[in-house]
């Protein structure tokens, strides 16, 4: 009998197939893993942001309270019953500030106030980074003693009360202030804030 002689197939032969795929699944994991990472760096500067804007909200407030003190009585007699006059010394300007479309006073974005104000920037803590820069103007068209011609007021009046045939007092004429405050921060960050306020004519 003649031995059959059998030959062992080689070995197969690898087309690679399997590489390309791996290939293709790693890039693709590298891809979603960059873009988590752009986007966790992107949350995270938004909310550092956020963080700065809150801070320098509060810290703004702190012009808010200096300017109410200085209309208190005996507190700033530049201010106290003066009013229909500018006051470079105290940021104050008896006649109302041109604005921008955003109703911010032109004075306050520029790099100075120039002859609207002289007061000095408040500074904040903790290392002074922190800049606020305030006007106040005065509702009117005109220099001079506030009229209702001229100015803006408040004309609200008393309601309620008991039923008596006696009319509730008339409110006293009110002029209308406004106060514009810039706050400035670290990572040239800025805030603007605006609010208005009335003191009653003498």
């Amino acid at each position: 009998m003649r031995n059959a002689i059998r030959q062992r197939p080689g070995p197969a032969r690898q087309r690679g197939v399997v590489l390309i795929f791996s290939l293709i699944v790693l890039l693709i994991l590298t891809i979603g893993a960059v873009a988590l990472m752009r986007s966790m760096s992107s949350s995270l500067f938004g909310a550092g942001n956020l963080a700065f804007r809150r801070d320098l909200v509060n810290q703004g407030e702190q012009a808010a309270s200096n300017v109410l003190a200085e209309f208190q009585a005996g507190a700033n007699p530049s201010l106290v019953g003066a009013t229909a006059a500018n006051v470079p010394a105290s940021n104050y300007s008896a006649i109302i500030l041109p604005t921008n479309a955003q109703g911010v006073p032109n004075a306050l974005l520029a790099q100075s106030l120039g002859a609207v104000g002289t007061a000095p920037d408040i500074t904040g803590p903790p290392n002074g980074d922190v800049k606020i820069r305030y006007v106040i103007d005065r509702l009117c068209s005109a220099l001079g003693p506030a009229t209702s011609a001229l100015c803006v007021q408040s004309t609200a009046n008393p309601t309620g009360g008991t039923a008596t045939s006696n009319a509730p007092p008339p409110v006293p004429a009110a002029t209308v202030y406004r106060l514009s405050v810039r706050v400035s921060g670290a990572r040239n960050t800025q805030v603007f804030l605006q609010s208005t306020f009335t003191v009653p004519e003498s």
